[in-house]
């Protein structure tokens, strides 16, 4: 292993020195913060935060390692993907590149391709990538027409006991809600989804039919204590108004588990008075908000020949205001509907800065990929830097926000359980023989 900027001690008992936090994601611990940003010392011990003391003060005998002001962050938390999908880009392309093309392209190989045995090469390859870059929760979305819904659910449950101890893994249903009327599908795949401890998901559109497909869901979920994480909206059409049904029929319903919506992009293109309105809505039935900021800006408003109109996201600032708990994540990684992306989340964050224009201050904006997502997975235990939790942190040279903005940060250093892991990331190559070059 080579550690790029520096090493911490291999000790037991050692200090992060002159180390710069984001103070949103650290608890227990005040100090004067310049847009968001503390200096603290971080005593850790057998593999735990054991103090955070202000800079410079941590105990004289100690082993030290002095960042010199680079920032420690704690693991990211990523909770839209989709890593049943993940690099089939190589084989499965997507030439136009729109939200139709992708749907054709992801649908033709799943029916061709999408055995148990390709299923896990291919989440295997992104969670280790994910694991190098710094992530320790991820939540996946897996496409559940029948009968993959059986084959991919079970390669996930293997995947989340062996790594267990590297990454927090949760999976959804993904599914169209058009499926729910036959009665014996249905039944069957919220057999499989509680048997693994999962989320009941779906892909929500305008129709007659969506008060009573919803009405059916939240019904099922109560049912079954599931919580549901649905894409919605994922459109530039201004009737798209499924987040508001959603809404609706939560608070009809009275349904008491965790709702999230991903995408919502069509929010941003309704009139003033009817965003608001749903965004009033959602904040009353408690529901979070995903945004994909890099996916939506490559899917969204494409059209031959013609520059992009608007960036594809939604309203996050506005529904950030009223009160509703947003966070951004990676989406799709190397398949149609996304022809980049490494389940990075220094990438994701970077880039949801230009896109959402989160900067200006950035006093919270760390929170999106670290304490708002962990709490929409269920996990306020992860996310945080907090005395007595694991010292699962990761640690960068840069010192300020412009630095750390201004460069991918591929030297970072990675400590889970205050120990440094090996960072070297996956070569594409080891695909070649499952999607091609």
């Amino acid at each position: 292993m080579t550690y790029s900027f520096m090493s911490p001690p291999n000790a037991g008992r050692f200090v992060l020195s002159n180390a710069t936090l984001p103070a949103i994601a650290v608890e227990g611990f005040n100090a004067p913060a310049i847009e968001g940003l503390v200096r603290a010392d971080i005593v850790i011990e057998n593999g735990l935060v054991a103090a955070i003391l202000p800079a410079g003060s941590a105990p004289l005998e100690l082993a030290k390692s002095d960042l010199r002001e680079g920032m420690v962050w704690p693991c990211f938390a990523d909770v839209h993907t989709h890593l049943d999908k993940g690099h089939i880009w190589g084989r499965s392309s997507n030439p136009d590149g729109t939200f139709m093309g992708a749907l054709q392209a992801v649908g033709a190989d799943r029916e061709a391709h999408w055995s148990a045995d390709d299923v896990r090469k291919r989440m295997e390859f992104a969670l280790r990538s994910a694991y190098a870059h710094g992530t320790s929760l991820i939540r996946t979305h897996l496409d559940s027409a029948a009968p993959q819904h059986r084959i991919s659910f079970e390669v996930f449950a293997e995947m989340r006991e062996a790594w267990k101890d590297k990454i927090a893994l949760q999976a959804v249903a993904l599914f169209p809600m058009d499926d729910m009327a036959d009665e014996a599908y249905f039944a069957d795949l919220v057999a499989v989804i509680r048997d693994a401890a999962g989320l009941i998901g779906g892909v929500t559109k305008m129709g007659p039919n969506l008060a009573t497909q919803l009405d059916t869901l939240f019904h099922a979920a109560a049912e079954n204590g599931l919580d549901v994480d649905l894409h919605v909206d994922e459109t530039d059409d201004p009737g798209a108004e499924t987040l508001k049904a959603i809404a609706e029929a939560v608070l009809r319903n009275r349904f008491v588990g965790k709702v999230t919506a991903g995408h919502c992009c069509s929010l941003a293109r309704q009139d003033d008075g009817v965003a608001e309105r749903t965004v009033e809505l959602v904040a009353k039935a408690g529901i979070s908000i995903i945004s994909l900021p890099m996916c939506n800006a490559y899917l969204q408003d494409r059209y031959p020949n013609r520059t992009p109109r608007w960036r594809g996201v939604t309203l996050f600032k506005e529904l950030a205001a009223a009160g509703v708990t947003t966070a951004v994540a990676s989406d799709n990684t190397r398949d149609p509907f996304y022809a980049y992306g490494d389940l990075d989340a220094v990438e994701v964050f970077r880039e949801a800065v230009r896109i959402l224009h989160l900067d200006h201050p950035l006093d919270t904006a760390a929170r999106v990929v670290t304490t708002s997502p962990a709490d929409i997975a269920g996990r306020p235990d992860m996310g945080r830097i907090g005395i007595g939790r694991p010292a699962d942190l990761v640690l960068f040279g840069a010192r300020r926000w412009s630095e750390f903005l201004s460069r991918p940060q591929s030297d970072r250093v990675v400590l889970r359980r205050g120990k440094v892991i090996d960072r070297s990331l996956p070569d594409y190559r080891e695909l070649d023989s499952v999607v091609g070059a």
